[in-house]
């Protein structure tokens, strides 16, 4: 679905007001229109979502929840945010769904307040295996409150989760949580062996899958709640392709721990002008559109990859299973930090990563992380995203050769003409 906005109209009163701030936007529309962007965690919200995001709604306070505010005048707040329940868990097929999150780390957090003491032990994915900060990173400030146990993916093994290894780790750590979830993992989940293995300890199942929720969503890969878990969040702005923020979804029996741990546990506020877009893409994600679009997603996703390693790349786990690759650098001696840099001036962003037992700083690691969410929005199909996956694999594999740079960059411009995002 290619989004079609004319902004010189639509920022009149932006460029009548603050020529500066004005000036940066029509800078990043016009960046976003001449670049691929391959970061799996953004993607484009069509006019709908940006409409209602930038309504008179941003305009109220409604502390609280439908029919139990702090504040008077929230009649038609409450029917937003009653609309953007209702459609979420329809969407999802939860018991509960509580849509006021600022975002995917709030979500989590409210989450483990909600079922978890002080001191309980979780046991999720570890950051340098792919992942998310808010999974236990001994830099957070959650790290402080519970215990954190990582487990691990097999390096030896194409870099996947070996399930044996995890129950054994479960049965001896004990953990009151079993995390289900990463942000640089390219493999399908085993919900069901999750499930079977927390059950073994009588652990809380949790299910983040802030970056496949739209393909969740589409059926296009499958639900965690289907197989029984307790609670599953995720971001409603990377596949789901809604407004920046987070939902979270659970079993009735957690309804009123979760909506209370937000409000007024972690939140005061909540940010109505984003819940009512957030109805907005949920409605649009119970689309047959939205279906197709998720199916492309994978089509070009496994294009891609093929793109890459039919022209000396090596991915870890050996491709991909959802919309993102994993690039390894090694093979080639380089950095994620310098590759990204390199295809950021040739107009195709990236974003440097970690891959499993990286021995590099995170700041500067031995790999790149890339997805196709965004492009596929613009319209770009599967003989695009191989033919991208080459033009990144030249570059990587002749990161010193201008000649080939100015090539890449000549045809990446093409592919940006052809398939345009926004009206000039």
């Amino acid at each position: 679905m290619t989004i079609k906005i004319n902004f010189n109209t639509h920022l009149e009163n932006l460029k009548n007001q603050d020529a500066e701030v004005y000036d940066a936007v029509i800078s990043e529309i016009k960046r976003q229109e001449n670049t691929l962007e391959l970061i799996p965690s953004e993607n484009i919200v069509t006019s709908a979502v940006m409409e209602t995001q930038g309504s008179v709604l941003t305009n109220k306070y409604s502390e609280g929840y439908p029919g139990k505010r702090y504040y008077g005048g929230n009649e038609f707040i409450d029917k937003t945010e009653t609309l953007a329940i209702d459609r979420a868990k329809k969407l999802f097929r939860a018991d509960h769904a509580n849509v006021q999150p600022l975002s995917g780390a709030i979500m989590n957090i409210a989450a483990y307040f909600a079922i978890l003491e002080t001191g309980d032990t979780i046991l999720g994915m570890d950051l340098g295996h792919g992942g998310h900060l808010t999974h236990g990173h001994p830099i957070t400030h959650m790290a402080k409150v519970f215990n954190f146990v990582g487990y691990k993916t097999e390096t030896d093994k194409d870099g996947i989760i070996d399930y044996d290894k995890l129950e054994a780790q479960a049965i001896e750590c004990k953990p009151k949580l079993l995390l289900a979830g990463f942000s640089a993992y390219t493999k399908t989940l085993d919900w069901k062996r999750f499930k079977e293995i927390a059950d073994k300890v009588g652990a809380i199942t949790m299910a983040d899958v802030s970056h496949i929720g739209g393909l969740i969503a589409a059926n296009v890969l499958e639900n965690p709640l289907d197989f029984g878990f307790d609670i599953m969040t995720t971001t409603t702005h990377k596949t789901l392709r809604g407004p920046r923020g987070g939902l979270i979804l659970c079993k009735e029996k957690y309804a009123k721990a979760i909506d209370k741990s937000i409000f007024p546990g972690l939140q005061g506020g909540p940010l109505e002008h984003v819940i009512a877009a957030k109805a907005v893409a949920f409605k649009e994600a119970d689309t047959p559109e939205f279906v197709e679009y998720q199916k492309q997603v994978l089509k070009n996703s496994f294009a891609m990859a093929k793109g890459l390693m039919d022209n000396g790349v090596t991915l870890v786990t050996n491709g991909t299973e959802n919309h993102m690759c994993l690039l390894d650098l090694r093979p080639q001696d380089i950095k994620g930090k310098l590759v990204e840099k390199v295809l950021d001036d040739l107009g195709i962003c990236t974003n440097k990563n970690s891959i499993p037992d990286d021995t590099a700083s995170p700041l500067n690691p031995n790999g790149l992380r890339i997805g196709v969410p965004v492009i596929t929005t613009r319209g770009l199909n599967e003989t695009d995203c191989n033919l991208i996956g080459k033009l990144i694999a030249q570059v990587i594999t002749n990161i010193e050769n201008e000649s080939i740079h100015k090539q890449v960059a000549e045809e990446v411009a093409v592919l940006c003409k052809q398939y345009p995002l926004y009206v000039e």
